[in-house]
């Protein structure tokens, strides 16, 4: 990667990391890649075909160094096929599902966003066996992103019960999970490190009344790919405020997404703001900051006009 692409790989701790697939890191202590989006390990020849599109003669070719030997007349050479990205295998919704609502509620989340996501066709509560040999299904919630003609193309599962948060195999991260304004002709863009993060700021506008029309969009991590390719194919987007996490790394990524697109002349007329949260270090700790403040702000009355009767 040093020789033949210098400058795309950028260090990590004491791994590297690639500047374009923000997902893909080297880890040098047990010598592999890692696809953190697809959640497998690959070799070079997987990265020559997945990522940078060879086909498989071409990629052998490109590592060796040498043209393929030419097949024996007797034996012909079978024509690879052209690569193809992985199919989306999105989780059995279950039936009469209610848990995924009462979990959503339980970190705040309005049953106004909620409906309206499951309308929308972005939300469902799902069965995830973790192995195959296993009988337990793991209840989730599954956040789906669309094309532009409804057609799922990401899924990202958050455990409602169990710690897992994991991306669909074959998700497109160009395709993830955003939540359209209900007015259409949107020109802003609100970018969010998760789902429920999006969800939460819905729920935030809902309790205190904003006047905000625009896309909440989640990145599924902090990889810049889903904003990129959601604002090519949103030309008319002028607004972009970063609501990424209040921490070190969610800083730091909103500061390296501000810089990329202001160098990127596709995008150098889009304003870009960013604005974490000033409560908790993410949106949803935000909501139940809130939640929590106005649901003790009526004891609070009582037992001030009881202090004043005594």
């Amino acid at each position: 990667m040093q020789a033949y692409e210098p400058g795309v790989l950028k260090r990590d701790g004491a791994n590297y990391r690639h500047r374009e697939h923000d997902s893909l890191v080297y880890v040098t202590s047990r010598d592999f890649w890692y696809w953190n989006s697809r959640g497998k390990r690959i070799n070079a020849l997987d990265y020559l075909i997945e990522i940078r599109g060879y086909d498989f003669s071409e990629a052998v070719t490109r590592l060796t160094g040498e043209a393929l030997p030419r097949a024996s007349p007797y034996r012909p050479q079978s024509i690879p096929k052209p690569h193809r990205p992985a199919k989306l295998y999105l989780p059995w919704p279950k039936k009469c599902a209610t848990g995924y609502f009462g979990y959503l509620q339980k970190r705040g989340i309005s049953a106004t966003v909620i409906q309206r996501c499951r309308d929308l066709g972005l939300l469902y509560e799902g069965r995830y066996k973790p192995k195959k040999e296993e009988k337990k299904y793991i209840p989730v919630c599954v956040f789906v992103g669309t094309d532009d003609a409804g057609k799922p193309k990401y899924a990202c599962m958050r455990g409602m019960y169990e710690d897992l948060k994991k991306d669909v195999y074959g998700s497109d991260k160009s395709y993830s999970f955003c939540l359209p304004p209900e007015k259409p002709h949107s020109s802003q863009v609100a970018v969010f490190e998760a789902p429920i993060d999006a969800l939460s700021h819905a729920t935030l506008q809902e309790l205190e009344g904003w006047k905000w029309n625009g896309y909440r969009l989640s990145l599924g991590g902090t990889s810049h790919v889903a904003l990129f390719a959601f604002l090519e194919r949103h030309p008319e987007i002028k607004r972009v405020t970063l609501y990424m996490d209040n921490d070190l790394a969610g800083l730091k990524n909103a500061r390296k997404i501000k810089a990329m697109l202001r160098e990127n002349p596709s995008f150098k007329h889009i304003r870009v703001g960013i604005n974490p949260p000033r409560e908790g270090k993410d949106y949803n700790e935000k909501l139940m900051s809130k939640l929590q403040l106005l649901q003790n702000l009526p004891q609070r009355r009582r037992e001030k006009r009881a202090a004043i009767s005594i």
